[in-house]
């Protein structure tokens, strides 16, 4: 039995909505969160600033001796997260990146949104993974302040309805960046009852897989760590 915390970090409190997917499957384990909203959006950071601002989340996570850290961030995955393994070869990560190859493998016909920063949209790794699984009636757009607003507590909805008011009959929105899924209603409200797909099952199976001979049968807390006001109560709200 390994008692060592997973962690998590992102700009915010987006990561949520992958550890709340993970605790479901895994509640025994324990966790660390770290909430990095000084630095929000990731989205809009160039690499040099997105891998140093990683490289200091990592050291400050890495006092709490992980076994494992989810980047639990579309962008700084996409971006920088290579470099960042490079840089701390003895830690294992796990990174997040868009469901576009749900979509390939089982929705081929649908029509399909893919909503991303602007960061993971003009990102090499993404590219390429858009341009290999991309389907005949798939179509990319960038939303860069729509994880702004909802970190901020803002209404998104008059943002997505001009961002996406050229959009009709949509049958599934990818959500690519983990604030997305929290903005699933104002995106309803301007293109109805679509589904959503996001990357918080894909992660949360690959996180048990690591973990299968490495788990913990006696935890259950939850540390959460904010570099910019606290954000625990809207993170529990998340979870729970």
């Amino acid at each position: 039995m390994n008692k060592k915390p997973i962690c998590f970090f992102d700009s915010g409190i987006g990561g949520a909505t992958i550890l709340k997917e993970v605790v479901k499957q895994l509640p025994n384990e324990n966790y660390v969160y770290y909430a990095d909203s000084k630095n929000n959006p990731y989205g809009n950071k160039t690499k040099e600033e997105l891998f140093n601002i990683i490289s200091s989340v990592v050291d400050n996570l890495l006092k709490y001796d992980p076994k494992l850290i989810i980047c639990a961030c579309n962008t700084a995955t996409e971006v920088v997260l290579n470099d960042i393994r490079k840089k701390y070869p003895n830690l294992t990560f796990v990174g997040t990146e868009p469901a576009i190859k749900v979509i390939h493998d089982k929705y081929q016909n649908k029509k399909t949104l893919v909503l991303t920063t602007k960061g993971t949209g003009e990102s090499k790794r993404f590219k390429a993974l858009f341009n290999n699984y991309k389907t005949p009636d798939c179509t990319l757009i960038e939303a860069p302040f729509l994880a702004g607003l909802i970190e901020n507590n803002k209404d998104p909805y008059p943002y997505l309805k001009d961002l996406l008011k050229n959009y009709k009959d949509i049958d599934i929105v990818v959500l690519g960046c983990t604030h997305f899924p929290l903005a699933k209603e104002a995106i309803k409200k301007v293109l109805g009852d679509v589904m959503f797909i996001d990357g918080s099952i894909g992660i949360t199976d690959r996180i048990k897989n690591i973990l299968k001979d490495n788990l913990n049968y006696n935890g259950g807390n939850i540390n959460i760590i904010s570099t910019k006001g606290n954000v625990s109560e809207a993170i529990l709200k998340i979870i729970n």
